[in-house]
């Protein structure tokens, strides 16, 4: 049987340089099961290790998807989600050889590594906050290639966007789906990008901070808060679909 799951599927962790510190696992997860979610993603700016430990943190209270923001060559964040931790540390590898430059801590904030009982395991000490240098075509066709879904993020924002640096969307891109910003939702969205009527929507909180998590969710018509169900809804496949 199908039925409605809240999702935010673009949340950030402590270990993005702009990102508060209280923005640790365990607290993620609580802020998310108290504002009734069913489904998030993790997805800290070119990086990956909190992601294992949010994971470990929800045990079984809570779906999580592990990600990454990835910001390409083009300067365009782009999100990567997938089913599992493999495919996600693979990318990482490749992303590790590709972004350059050491953190400003006084500048970009800490990049803490923190488990699942609020213990720092480490500080990330590459400059996350910068850009790699792999263009977006090659990064989408690479996040297919281990199995996940290529989403660019917050198309609205005058920054960052794939919108802002590209100036246009092309069709055969390859994206499984497009982020629209809270502060524009989908309904909006839709009407401001009329011409993107064939690529499904989402809209998530893009939280830095604790308080910001599930403020914007998109509501997904599925049977589970699975990879494998949201992958299904955003190819409307077997019923599957988000709910506008």
């Amino acid at each position: 049987m199908l039925k409605a799951f809240n999702c935010d599927l673009h949340i950030h962790t402590c270990l993005s340089p702009c990102a508060q510190l209280d923005m640790h696992p365990q607290a993620l997860v609580q802020k998310a099961l108290d504002r009734h979610l069913d489904m998030i993603a993790v997805c800290d700016h070119n990086a990956s290790a909190n992601a294992q430990y949010v994971m470990a943190a929800a045990e079984d209270q809570l779906s999580i998807i592990p990600g990454m923001e990835i910001t390409t060559l083009e300067e365009v964040h782009l999100l990567a989600l997938f089913d599992s931790l493999p495919p996600l540390l693979k990318l990482q590898q490749i992303i590790d050889e590709h972004l350059f430059g050491q953190n400003d801590e006084k500048r970009f904030g800490v990049q803490a590594i923190v488990n699942e009982l609020g213990e720092v395991e480490g500080i990330n000490n590459q400059l996350l906050i910068g850009a790699t240098d792999l263009s977006i075509d090659i990064l989408v066709d690479t996040i297919h290639q281990y199995g996940g879904l290529a989403i660019p993020a917050h198309i609205d924002r005058e920054s960052f966007s794939v919108l802002s640096q590209l100036g246009f969307i092309d069709g055969n891109a390859g994206f499984d789906a497009l982020e629209i910003s809270k502060r524009t939702g989908i309904q909006q969205g839709r009407l401001q990008y009329s011409e993107l009527a064939q690529y499904p929507f989402l809209t998530s909180s893009d939280a830095h901070f604790i308080g910001d998590i599930g403020k914007s969710v998109t509501k997904i018509l599925m049977q589970e808060p699975t990879f494998s169900e949201l992958k299904m809804a955003l190819s409307k496949q077997n019923g599957r679909r988000i709910l506008e």
